[in-house]
């Protein structure tokens, strides 16, 4: 991936480019973002345009070998660790990131955009909690060991460290504070205060921003039909529920509870939970009169002014924190229906305060 293809964070991507021309290349660096942001997208530019045989205008050229190479993400000296579980499309018994690898590239090479949902689904360990555990520790000093392929930079990128159990880190504390020379490695989260302090302590830090409402469009373009469908799902069930709130009807918004806990993995009903998050920030954002950063569609305009006009002013910002207690929740393993069947009653009690 060229920076020219890097959808948004124009700024990351001048941060980036001067890094890599004045020499001045973090051992270790952690981009942190919302999910979907492009912090994978801009982990990859940045890798390419630091082993480019031929860079010009501020970018990577495309077509010498590094490029093609790293474009279809089989890069001799670039390795991707992400968080696995055992899954019907692997038979190791102790699977690492190279146990999905292929998956990973279709994925990443198609969307790297992507969100945590569609990674569990691209490598079949839906309703599985992903860990990065001290085997993938143990591949990864493995092939920083062996000499690089090409006269430029070794990276390890890691999609979501806050999966690496304490185990993993000491593993990898070493290589990560000592690196050999020319070595990167890059980290990509989306909870840093869950990434392990012996980490993010010897990592640069690089805020990724969310998208605009343009870049957001051309981001969806990139999404399969079938995510339509979900935000499509997400949007019926938040608009069933908030519309039961308000009329005091408990009965029918305890039914989409039950609807959300039916859902049928933990990362679907985690992503409905950062969908819910997102769809109180626009109503609150509506509440200040601030319409022009709420980045509301025009087809739910009506819907989202009515929920602005009669929600309390308080609702968005009291609710918000417990829709991450509860994504926190589901990763511990809570039963789903008590989770959200709590959930709606406090939004039942708070709607009206």
């Amino acid at each position: 991936m060229r920076f020219a293809e890097v959808i948004g964070n124009s700024t990351v991507v001048t941060a980036l480019r001067s890094m890599a021309d004045s020499g001045r290349v973090a051992h270790a660096m952690l981009m942190y973002e919302n999910e979907g942001c492009g912090a994978l997208a801009l982990a990859l530019a940045y890798v390419q345009y630091l082993n480019c045989s031929n860079p010009s205008d501020g970018d990577s050229c495309g077509e010498c070998p590094s490029c093609r190479q790293m474009s279809k993400l089989i890069h001799p000296d670039v390795h991707f660790v992400f968080p696995v579980n055992k899954g019907p499309k692997t038979s190791d018994d102790k699977p690492t990131s190279e146990s999905y690898i292929s998956y990973w590239r279709d994925l990443a090479g198609t969307d790297p955009y992507f969100v945590e949902a569609d990674l569990q689904k691209a490598i079949g360990t839906e309703g599985k909690s992903g860990i990065i555990a001290v085997a993938e520790a143990k591949s990864i000093i493995s092939k920083l060991s062996l000499a690089s392929v090409y006269d430029g930079y070794k990276a390890v990128i890691v999609y979501l460290p806050e999966k690496m159990n304490q185990e993993a880190a000491n593993r990898l504390l070493k290589s990560v504070e000592e690196p050999s020379e020319k070595t990167l490695f890059i980290f990509i989260t989306h909870a840093p205060e869950k990434v392990l302090q012996t980490i993010f302590s010897r990592c640069q830090s690089i805020r990724v921003l969310p998208l605009g409402k343009e870049d957001q469009e051309r981001v969806k373009a990139l999404k399969p039909s079938d995510d339509q469908e979900e935000y499509a799902l997400f949007m019926e069930i938040f608009t069933s529920l908030m519309d039961s709130l308000l009329v005091k009807d408990l009965m029918a918004a305890l039914d989409c509870s039950e609807s959300i806990s039916a859902l049928d993995s933990r990362e679907k009903q985690k992503a409905f939970c950062n969908f819910a998050g997102l769809c109180l920030r626009k109503i609150f954002m509506l509440q200040q009169n601030m319409p022009q950063i709420a980045d509301v569609r025009q087809d739910e305009k009506d819907f989202y002014d009515r929920m602005a006009a009669a929600c309390s002013r308080k609702f968005c910002s009291s609710i918000i924190p417990v829709l991450e207690n509860v994504v926190a929740m589901i990763d511990r393993n809570v039963n789903s229906k008590i989770l959200f069947c709590d959930l709606v009653n406090r939004m039942f009690i708070n709607i009206w305060r």
